[in-house]
């Protein structure tokens, strides 16, 4: 799969900071059945990869691992079995290690200077970070207009009752949420619903 092919597989995509609280693969299977497959887990938390390894085993989920700084966190991740990288920021040396392994890879971008030394590395599918931040879908619409060949996965800061505005945007394929589990919640009937609700989305 390609990086476009994975950003327009659902309209959400479940960004994943898993503490440990909920079973990876029950967390997996439920996202996947109530229709979103591509799920991004975060290297921020010790048992990252190891819940990466399991959810990868899930019939039809998407694994990617998610805040990848660097060149080692980037073979780790692949190592693990992630199908997709996701980057916070777009540095060259990150961004050529991923070309050479050929995982799909999506930069985090936040300017124009950013997109246009994606351009330049041979990337025009980026991760829109931190998105509200940055200035909202205003400054993304001003962003896209000059940058026409970029599309972007917005993420941080969308919520649900947003999601949609974002993903009206024409130069947007998918949006990243993170409010799928909150702090200490193990209810999957709960993740579920709002799983459903967010592959419902219109785009």
């Amino acid at each position: 799969m390609t990086i476009e092919d994975i950003m327009r597989t659902a309209p959400v995509i479940p960004v994943l900071v898993l503490d440990g609280t909920v079973d990876p693969v029950e967390l997996a299977e439920t996202l996947v059945g109530a229709g979103l497959p591509v799920l991004e887990v975060t290297l921020r938390t010790p048992g990252a990869l190891d819940a990466i390894r399991a959810m990868s085993r899930v019939p039809g989920a998407i694994v990617g691992a998610g805040t990848v700084l660097n060149e080692t966190q980037l073979a780790q991740a692949v190592d693990a079995g992630s199908e997709f990288i996701v980057a916070p920021g777009l540095t060259n040396p990150l961004a050529l290690a991923a070309r050479d392994t050929g995982v799909p890879f999506l930069p985090g971008v936040a300017t124009a200077a950013d997109v246009m030394r994606g351009f330049d590395l041979g990337l025009n599918r980026f991760k829109f970070f931190p998105a509200e931040a940055s200035g909202g879908i205003p400054a993304l619409k001003a962003l896209s207009a000059p940058l026409y060949d970029a599309r972007f996965c917005p993420t941080g800061g969308v919520r649900p009752e947003t999601a949609a505005d974002w993903l009206a945007v024409p130069s947007v394929l998918c949006v990243g949420g993170t409010w799928f589990i909150r702090p200490g919640e193990t209810d999957m009937s709960k993740v579920a619903e709002r799983a459903r609700a967010a592959a419902a989305l219109p785009r």
